[in-house]
């Protein structure tokens, strides 16, 4: 509908004479119509008039067949009073297309690798983990829905230095059960689920192993498959896992180094292999190999990002933690001396999360204490809140997890507020689900229900510009609005009385915010329930 009263605006603006852009936003409350533009207020200097003089020029020219009235309102805004018979089209729609309402192909089908989590088979998924979880499978979510061919993948680095500081500390710890002398590494890994693993190890195999490769696999094939476990518990599946060591044993990096070897890019210094990152934005060139000839993580990152390309995907997302920022810059700058295009890689940062309960911050996880685990977050606060959470706050922006408040069975709780809502309607309509297809409609007049209508209506807008930005959590905001509209209209009008044609009307209404809500819902990974 924006577009359609963009149009009308450009229309009535080029009888006035005047070329310039136009901006239609929706308005905060429906008595001042459902959309406004400030044009005539950007237009003040242009044309040395009043505001409002402006504005009234442009209303006199303007189309107003799609409108109920246009008024000129304030300094000279221009608000736009919608002729309803759109939102109860769009009703209708709904009622009809149900889960695939919302639902486009913005996409065509163009193939989108998103990479996110890949943390280190190393330990346990922890609450940052969980906040790229919540996020990079929402904005999966969110892509398929809009025509994307999607592609989840989760990159192991299990060909890196920490893989062999796992397997050094897990012999060590072997040692110790064993009675030997032991020597956990400096940069080692002194967890709960280290010793474990030395134990089971100690259980199955004896106390006479010695073999540091054996200790390498079998602590990454249990880790790794532990994180697995633990992410499809969260409502996360991966299509594609990658891992560092094969994608070294195939060759492929190595050819990358032998063809930058090659090139005009790479120059030796004190013995180091760097690559010139700093033509394409980079603070600093970056060693691809050191002076004792390992290779550094840049290396194999920069081959595997190729391989990605390679399989013909038409754009990479990265979701990566908040101490990978200075990445951005060194990773396009690779993909673009190895020939692709940097613009198709595009690196999310999510920033750090503070888990509190009320006013306390919650630093260690009191079981282990290390930082609380995925596991025990949707212990304490549930798989629902856990992940609506995570998602209703931009990825790019510190945030506070509030443990007291994500707990509570009050509206009070969004997650809570946005399911009761969801489960109120199930109730309601398990006593009369009459939904049909109304080709007039005559009772859904009040404010309540105009407000509803419109949230609707807004619904398709909401998918394809949070698809278009990236950005998953306005879909978490925009279903909390709908409950919120939705309890009101509830709280002020009934939908079951004697009335035929007013009940059939108004369980169509809440039908369609059902139906919204779950599809919502499914996006960001959040069950709705029918009861609660």
């Amino acid at each position: 509908m924006k577009d359609k009263i963009k149009l009308v605006v450009l229309k009535s603006l080029d009888l006035c004479g005047i070329k310039t852009e136009v901006k239609i936003e929706n308005t905060k409350d429906l008595k001042n119509g459902e959309y406004t533009t400030n044009v005539a207020l950007t237009l003040t200097k242009q044309l040395k008039k009043a505001p409002h003089v402006i504005a009234l020029e442009i209303v006199d020219k303007m189309d107003k067949s799609l409108f109920e009235k246009v008024e000129v309102a304030g300094p000279g805004f221009i608000n736009f009073y919608m002729k309803k018979d759109y939102l109860y089209e769009n009703l209708n729609e709904i009622l009809v297309k149900l889960d695939e309402y919302g639902k486009c192909n913005i996409g065509n089908n163009k193939k989108i690798n998103i990479e996110f989590v890949s943390a280190n088979p190393t330990g346990t998924l922890h609450l940052g983990h969980a906040r790229g979880a919540s996020n990079g499978d929402a904005l999966a979510n969110l892509l398929s829905y809009v025509g994307y061919d999607v592609t989840r993948e989760y990159y192991v680095n299990d060909g890196g230095n920490q893989i062999n500081n796992l397997a050094y500390s897990i012999k060590a710890r072997y040692d110790e059960l064993c009675n030997r002398d032991f020597e956990i590494p400096e940069d080692g890994y002194y967890g709960n689920d280290i010793v474990e693993i030395a134990k089971d190890i100690l259980s199955k195999y004896g106390n006479n192993l010695t073999d540091i490769e054996f200790f390498k696999d079998l602590g990454v094939n249990i880790l790794l498959s532990k994180i697995k476990k633990d992410l499809e518990n969260f409502r996360v599946k991966f299509d594609v896992w990658t891992s560092e060591k094969k994608l070294i044993e195939s060759g492929k990096v190595n050819d990358v180094l032998e063809s930058l070897k090659n090139s005009d890019y790479t120059y030796y210094e004190d013995g180091a292999l760097f690559l010139k990152t700093t033509l394409y934005g980079d603070e600093k060139d970056r060693v691809l190999v050191k002076s004792d000839n390992t290779n550094t993580y840049y290396l194999p990152d920069i081959a595997y990002h190729l391989d990605k390309f390679n399989r013909g995907y038409d754009e990479l997302i990265d979701i990566l933690g908040a101490d990978h920022h200075g990445y951005i810059n060194r990773l396009k700058a690779g993909v673009k001396i190895l020939g692709e295009d940097p613009d198709k890689l595009n690196v999310m940062i999510l920033q750090m999360v503070r888990l509190v309960r009320g006013k306390e911050e919650i630093k260690m996880s009191k079981r282990t204490g290390n930082a609380v685990t995925i596991n025990e977050l949707v212990d304490e606060v549930g798989l629902d809140a856990t992940r609506y959470f995570f998602v209703m706050r931009s990825l790019d922006s510190q945030m506070d997890f509030d443990l007291e408040l994500a707990s509570k069975k009050t509206n009070e709780n969004p997650v809570y507020y946005v399911q009761y809502a969801y489960a109120r309607i199930s109730s309601i309509l398990s006593e009369y689900d009459g939904v049909k297809v109304v080709s007039d409609y005559k009772t859904l007049t009040s404010d309540y229900a105009i407000d509803l209508l419109v949230k609707l209506y807004n619904f398709k807008e909401v998918i394809k510009l949070s698809a278009i930005n990236r950005q998953p959590y306005h879909i978490a905001n925009y279903v909390y609005d709908l409950a919120t509209s939705f309890h009101t209209f509830y709280a002020h009008e009934k939908v079951l009385t004697d009335d035929l044609v007013y009940k059939i009307e108004h369980v169509n209404l809440i039908k369609a915010v059902a139906i919204v809500i779950k599809n919502s819902l499914n996006i960001i990974g959040v069950e709705a329930k029918e009861k609660m």
